[in-house]
């Protein structure tokens, strides 16, 4: 289908581009952007009067709950909240069950994907057996099978000479690690240690089992080589390691999640389990200094973290409780609302959400609007408002500490290969 976008303001931060143009695509690619030739024939047109035209999105976590966890998502549930969010590439960790450690798991789960015809599915496969932390897989194969980076997803660590092997493995080969900061013993917690979790009598996460994590990994990476990305920060002091690192050069990247950037410890109220989060909220100092970190390059992305949680595990005790959100419809929303506030502006919104995570997992075409290149876009009306509430979300999962919140900036159309998938 020959598709034209017309009287949008196309933004591309890969390009810096930034101008109102139509935009013209065939068999599946960018044929114009701006310019577009008399001769084109659309069999469909999009009007973009008022609306933002911006690569696809990229987001680099989102549990899709396949396979093993189906009660509470499906994969046509979660990629049909994909690309009603805008987003048109995600990473799903490894962790599902049975875990992503045989390349025919991985196989099958992009091989499902497809099918649906919504959303690309990039597959980070399990850094160890079954995620134990002992037998490292085998990543050559994996990587055969379409794994862009191998990772823990949140069990950590407890065998520095594992993770060595690994790294030195991966940097032999030029495969990127994936690792969540969390060091074993201090982060059994449900709360982030604080005077908060005090009063509520709950346990706290210290900021120790996130910094002390990020020091053994840089010193491995300092050692190795090995390309690591660390997933989701959490605390000012973590950030200033990832800055000291990067400064040195060090092959680090890292991301935040919208939940981590938007809220704090208080946002559990009173044991509201929404916000039953890992890692867990932290102060506000650690909240401006992760927008700050976000701002000026030295956090790469921004993601959703989007895990679906049952109510039967929601609706237990705050510390009893499942952890983790629905996101992926809130990314955008939640981005912009962030590029505002911080005074990052608009075009670093949208590239810690598109090119930023676009360049990590390495695929080429996805995450920039470029001629020739693959149509993978949104259209974004900024000036929608909407609430979040349970009948607004298309995800199995209803459970968000922005339950009720109102939120600025929707996506009105998805394409994905040329294809309209939401709209």
């Amino acid at each position: 289908m020959n598709i034209q976008i017309i009287n949008g303001r196309v933004v591309d931060p890969a390009s810096r581009l930034d101008k109102k143009a139509d935009v013209a695509i065939a068999d599946g690619k960018l044929v114009a952007i701006g310019n577009v030739g008399s001769d084109f024939r659309a069999d469909r047109t999009l009007d973009a009067q008022g609306c933002i035209v911006v690569p696809g999105l990229v987001d680099l976590a989102a549990r899709l709950r396949e396979p093993g966890y189906e009660h509470e998502g499906m994969l046509d549930s979660e990629m049909a909240a994909a690309v009603a969010g805008g987003v048109t590439s995600l990473v799903c960790p490894p962790d599902t069950d049975p875990v992503l450690d045989e390349p025919g798991l991985v196989e099958m789960l992009k091989f499902r994907a497809e099918k649906l015809q919504r959303a690309r599915l990039f597959a980070q496969g399990a850094l160890t057996r079954g995620l134990a932390g002992e037998v490292l897989t085998e990543m050559a194969a994996l990587t055969e099978a379409g794994c862009v980076g191998f990772g823990q997803a949140d069990v950590p660590f407890g065998n520095t000479q594992v993770l060595l092997r690994a790294l030195q493995y991966a940097s032999t080969f030029g495969y990127a690690v994936w690792l969540r900061p969390q060091d074993r013993d201090l982060g059994k917690g449900v709360a982030a240690s604080g005077p908060l979790a005090t009063r509520l009598g709950l346990a706290g996460v210290p900021v120790a089992a996130e910094t002390i994590a990020i020091f053994t990994i840089v010193e491995l990476v300092r050692a190795t080589g090995a390309r690591v990305h660390l997933c989701r920060l959490s605390s000012a002091a973590g950030v200033a390691q990832v800055r000291a690192a990067k400064a040195e050069g060090l092959p680090l990247t890292c991301d935040v999640s919208i939940n981590s950037l938007h809220l704090v410890d208080t946002d559990i109220g009173y044991f509201d389990s929404r916000a039953r989060l890992s890692p867990p909220l932290r102060q506000q100092r650690d909240r401006d200094a992760l927008s700050a970190g976000l701002a000026d390059g030295t956090i790469d992305a921004l993601v959703s973290d989007h895990t679906p949680v049952e109510t039967d595990e929601k609706t237990l005790p705050f510390a009893e409780s499942g952890a983790g959100a629905t996101g992926l419809e809130l990314l955008l929303p939640l981005a912009l609302q962030w590029g505002e506030q911080s005074g990052a502006g608009l075009m670093r919104a949208i590239e810690v959400v598109t090119a930023a995570p676009a360049g990590l997992i390495g695929s080429e075409g996805v995450g920039r609007l470029a001629q020739g290149g693959v149509a993978d876009l949104c259209v974004i009306d900024p000036a929608h408002e909407w609430q979040v509430t349970p009948d607004a979300l298309r995800s199995q999962g209803k459970f968000t500490p922005f339950g009720g919140y109102a939120m600025h900036g929707r996506a009105r159309f998805t394409v994905v290969g040329g294809r309209v998938v939401h709209g």
